[in-house]
């Protein structure tokens, strides 16, 4: 007999805990002991439930769930943290590793590699890329990592993207930099092509987040819709 393998799911969407339940339940050598949606929850349950593994969201509607992650591994250091997110976000990789988790998966992940990823965790493994891991221990000792789409703005094309994020029209980032309206539709055009993105509210989130990652906030204060 095959030892199995207690996991506690956490998740604030009912409908996604029981698409992983079925999956996961379907193999002999895991099972679910309980499910949480909540930070407050999830703690409180896996007191109740002993999981070896939790299989953590990182977005939780009362906080995140790296705060979920540092708690449960400062009161039970024998679990095991899967971090599962559908943003492949750097803050949030340097958040869930500072935090004591295992790994850090993507939720677009195939289900078998999922069921791979749980099981690697369970025998106590890490799953943390090691190229992953070395740039958050870059940023540790401080050292600057600059986002290889903001290295292609020009300075000005960078003070553009500022005035992009705080919801500036055109014709007031014209009259703040004294250029031509033209001139200004120009600049924003090319800061959209080399950020590869069509939609001045995409250039604003992903400004709004390299901010945050300047200030070691987490998570931001305002996340890409």
């Amino acid at each position: 007999m095959t030892d199995v393998l207690r996991i506690e799911l956490v998740d604030d969407h009912e409908i996604v805990r029981q698409g992983l339940r079925t999956m996961i339940e379907a193999e002999d050598d895991l099972t679910i002991v309980g499910e949480a949606g909540t930070v407050e929850e999830a703690i409180r349950r896996v007191g109740f439930d002993s999981p070896e593994i939790v299989l953590m969201d990182v977005r939780l509607p009362d906080g995140s769930g790296v705060e979920a992650c540092r708690e449960i591994r400062a009161r039970w250091p024998e679990i095991n943290v899967l971090m599962l997110t559908s943003f492949a976000d750097d803050e949030a990789l340097f958040a869930s590793i500072m935090a004591g988790a295992s790994g850090y998966v993507l939720k677009q992940i195939k289900g078998s590699d999922l069921l791979e990823s749980i099981r690697k965790v369970g025998r106590g493994e890490s799953l943390l890329d090691p190229e992953m891991t070395d740039r958050v221990f870059r940023r540790i000792r401080g050292e600057e990592l600059e986002d290889p789409l903001l290295a292609k703005l020009s300075a000005q094309e960078r003070k553009i993207l500022e005035y992009i994020a705080e919801g500036l029209t055109n014709r007031q980032i014209a009259e703040e930099m004294f250029l031509a309206e033209k001139t200004v539709k120009n600049y924003v055009s090319n800061v959209l092509s080399k950020l590869e993105m069509s939609r001045r509210s995409e250039a604003a989130a992903y400004a709004a987040r390299i901010q945050a990652e300047k200030e070691h906030r987490y998570p931001p204060e305002r996340w890409p819709s």
